[in-house]
């Protein structure tokens, strides 16, 4: 069987005894968590960060639950941790965002060009609002947002109960809508995606 058909939780099983399958999953997992991570703290910080957690990863193989067949919500946790390390960093971005309109952490020339065109100061609003988050409800905001994680893969990663997920999330999208003017910046994905459960 190809490593590409093995689950998460088979190749980890592998990496165990032949440490070799876990580029299989680095592979599979490292280019996203590196896109969330360069939206949360910027590229110079994202490949240290990404590193770090497969690092960790690597040296907690042998406690990974292998009931769990997808390793994301576990790999996404390990790198909210290290994300931590970094909060001032992050906040100090959302709060340069919200001050300039422009994000130097996540977009290109090219990109922070339109972007300022077409929703500079929503842009600038939502950065504030992010920055004004408890890390906590910050969070699960941005892994429901930018991981495209369920109520369930987030209570994973970060180990919480699903209930306490959803507090959070609910103040974090008033916050943030407030914030807004009452503009709910996720109701176009809700709309989208009705059977996300979000």
């Amino acid at each position: 069987m190809p490593d590409t058909e093995l689950s998460d939780a088979e190749v980890i099983r592998r990496a165990r005894s032949d440490p070799g399958f876990f580029s299989t999953l680095f592979d599979r997992h490292a280019p996203a968590l590196h896109q969330y991570v360069t939206r949360r703290l910027g590229d110079s910080l994202a490949d240290d960060v990404v590193a770090e957690t497969f690092l960790a990863a690597f040296s907690r193989l042998g406690h990974y639950d292998t009931a769990h067949r997808d390793a994301r919500p576990w790999l996404y946790g390990i790198a909210a941790n290290i994300v931590g390390k970094h909060r001032r960093a992050e906040v100090r971005a959302y709060r340069a965002l919200a001050r300039t309109g422009v994000d130097e952490v996540a977009e290109s020339y090219a990109d922070r060009v339109e972007s300022r065109v077409s929703a500079g100061a929503a842009q600038r609003e939502l950065a504030s609002a992010l920055a004004a988050l408890s890390p906590r409800d910050r969070e699960v905001l941005l892994m429901v947002a930018w991981a495209d994680f369920s109520y369930e893969e987030v209570a994973a990663a970060l180990g919480i109960p699903v209930g306490t997920v959803r507090s959070r999330l609910h103040r974090a999208r008033k916050k943030t809508r407030a914030a807004l003017g009452g503009v709910d910046p996720s109701a176009a994905v809700s709309e989208e995606e009705p059977g996300r459960g979000r």
